[in-house]
């Protein structure tokens, strides 16, 4: 699964963008220097997510939308299309 696909997945479970849930956690307290536990408990409590869909907005709540390119434009089931994640919700991502 891209990790695109797990934000779009994200949005699905829980009727939030991404940005939306990067927004919540702003208001939180959490971003950069946040470590994954406390990011991930609040998730759980206030979304029922799980570890892995948990952990690709950990990432983008810690580090922002960049990922690493290895990935962008590969025939493998990691592929993303671009090295930015759309946060804006899955029905408006430009790159589908």
């Amino acid at each position: 699964m891209s990790f695109q696909a797990y934000l779009d997945t994200v949005e699905k479970k829980t009727g939030l963008t991404p940005r939306q849930l990067v927004d919540q956690a702003t208001e939180k307290g959490f971003g950069p220097g946040t470590q994954a536990g406390p990011i991930l408990a609040w998730l759980k409590e206030d979304h029922d997510l799980g570890r892995g869909h948990g952990m690709a907005l950990v990432h983008v709540i810690t580090k922002g939308p960049k990922i690493s390119d290895k990935h962008v434009g590969t025939d493998g089931s990691h592929s993303d299309a671009s090295d930015t994640l759309w946060l804006d919700g899955a029905a408006t991502n430009p790159n589908r």
